[in-house]
């Protein structure tokens, strides 16, 4: 990273959010052979050349009684973009994850940021605990849209001001929204990624009502995708008892 300024660049605008799994050692034979070993010691090894399918049974049970420990000997990295605003909520889960999140003090911050899709519902009705949201009109999301994108071209253009101005990026980044996109690594395990799961998504199954914000259900969506390739028989006993973490 050079001492000075790039370019100015023209600010673009997004809808999306973006996970990619970069990184994982997580298989339902890894919830197996944690769990065995309790009573077959060194011998609970073996379950690693065989086929889980066979004990989806033991993971179920695992699951439905909440032995969680199990689940935890995995790991999943992931490489997030999404707006500043959903990393300042995604990280409040605090216990089996960590995070490296690219930093304003020491790179020049790219002007993207996020502006709601029009299938995001933009009206809240009713008292806190007891609101739903519902489809703006064509003039609430116009505006929206308008009223963000205007707002971030002008924190961007001043923060670029105060870039050529010599000023420390890590003081310039001061006006910019939490709207802008950032990104990081976050790595969890299985029982880490259910507990968000079962608190930042909304499903049929779930027994236990959550209300996430959208943006982050968009991320949360992405990352279970992911871990439901890698842990089927874990997924499954997930959503069959009520995707609530062990």
């Amino acid at each position: 990273m050079t001492d000075t300024p790039t370019d100015h660049l023209k600010p673009s605008f997004r809808s999306d959010v973006s996970v990619e799994l970069v990184k994982h050692s997580a298989a339902d034979s890894d919830v197996l052979w944690a769990a065995r070993v309790s009573t077959a010691g060194e011998q609970s090894l073996d379950e690693l050349t065989k086929d889980p399918e066979r004990s989806k049974g033991l993971i179920n049970f695992l699951m439905r009684d909440r032995h969680g420990s199990p689940f935890e000997h995995n790991s999943m990295t992931f490489f997030i973009s999404a707006p500043i605003f959903v990393f300042r909520e995604f990280m409040r889960h605090r216990v089996g994850w960590s995070y490296n999140e690219e930093s304003g003090r020491y790179r020049e911050l790219q002007p993207v940021f996020y502006v709601p899709g029009r299938d995001r519902k933009l009206v809240q009705e009713g008292r806190p605990g007891k609101y739903v949201f519902v489809d703006g009109s064509d003039e609430q999301h116009e505006l929206t849209g308008r009223v963000m994108e205007d707002s971030y071209r002008r924190s961007y253009e001043a923060y670029q001001e105060m870039l050529d101005a010599g000023v420390a990026r890590e003081v310039a980044r001061s006006v910019l929204p939490v709207g802008l996109y950032s990104s990081m690594y976050a790595t969890c395990n299985a029982r880490s990624l259910m507990h968000f799961l079962g608190l930042r998504t909304q499903h049929e199954q779930a027994t236990v009502p959550s209300f996430p914000q959208r943006e982050i259900e968009m991320v949360g969506e992405k990352m279970e995708a992911e871990w439901a390739k890698l842990m089927p028989l874990t997924y499954a006993a997930f959503n069959k008892n009520g995707r609530v973490a062990p």
